[in-house]
């Protein structure tokens, strides 16, 4: 706990057997409360290697898409009685020991949501991301920001650390099941007046890494662009849109435990 608050930390899982082990060790447990990890229908040893840990699990029956393995994570976390969540990927990528660092800016509230930046501080290429990988993730972030009028260094990261209050009232459900999801919490954070801060975060690109290939990578550009164009009509009232909606029906309901469908490890 900080500040009296739960901390959870959430993993959205597919194909993680070979890092999990390390990224969980990594875990600061002094104040972390709870670790979640939602497998999505992963055909290797994740569930396996979660297990042994004592992680608790649940896992989708099929896969749903890195959204929806979103989505499942933070109705468990709501359910689990977070007050403060963090997602972090069990690939290794981020640095888990930021946990305290992301977590107590939320703690202290002096922001909602903070996002775990691999461009502030210069690292990025240094840990081994692509340079077509960072070209564009610098593009597709200054056309957002010019778009939607905000500074952030990056969109793109997926090192997250939120309040409850953020995941009880952005319409969540209304997102992608798909790698878009990110950016459109972020747009959402935003057009909903959330605080947003970053933290300098190094990043490891190494072989059992997860990454999306060139081809979902264009798609997942066109859904940024796309999103950012919704959020910019949407402001001048030109447009109505699900992702910008208070419709209480969009926002994640917790996962009560007689509704989970799989094992708790």
């Amino acid at each position: 706990m900080l500040h009296g608050k739960k901390i959870v930390v959430v993993m959205p899982a597919y194909h993680a057997e070979k890092t999990l082990e390390a990224c969980y060790a990594a875990i600061p447990r002094d104040i972390v409360d709870a670790v979640l990890l939602v497998d999505d229908a992963s055909d290797d040893a994740t569930v396996a290697v979660a297990g042994r840990l004592g992680i608790k699990t649940h896992r989708h029956p099929a896969n749903r898409g890195y959204g929806g393995n979103q989505k499942t994570c933070y109705a468990l976390a709501l359910a689990e009685g977070a007050d403060i969540v963090v997602m972090l990927h069990p690939d290794y990528q981020y640095e888990p020991r930021l946990i305290t660092a992301m977590a107590a800016m939320v703690a202290s509230d002096v922001y909602d949501v903070v996002i775990g930046s691999r461009i502030l501080g210069n690292t990025a290429i240094a840990g081994g991301m692509p340079r077509y990988k960072y070209f564009f993730n610098r593009v597709l972030t200054a056309l957002q920001n010019l778009v939607v009028g905000s500074k952030l260094s990056e969109f793109h990261s997926g090192y997250r650390a939120f309040s409850r209050g953020v995941l009880e009232t952005l319409p969540l459900a209304a997102n992608s099941d798909d790698f878009v999801f990110d950016n459109q919490v972020l747009m959402q954070a935003l057009a909903f007046g959330q605080r947003i801060g970053e933290i300098s975060c190094p990043t490891k690109y190494f072989a059992d890494a997860s990454e999306i290939n060139f081809r979902r990578s264009v798609v997942y550009g066109f859904g940024v662009l796309g999103t950012a164009v919704v959020y910019r009509l949407w402001k001048w009232k030109l447009l109505r849109s699900k992702l910008f909606s208070h419709d209480p029906v969009l926002r994640l309901q917790p996962i009560s435990a007689a509704a989970k469908t799989t094992s708790s490890c």
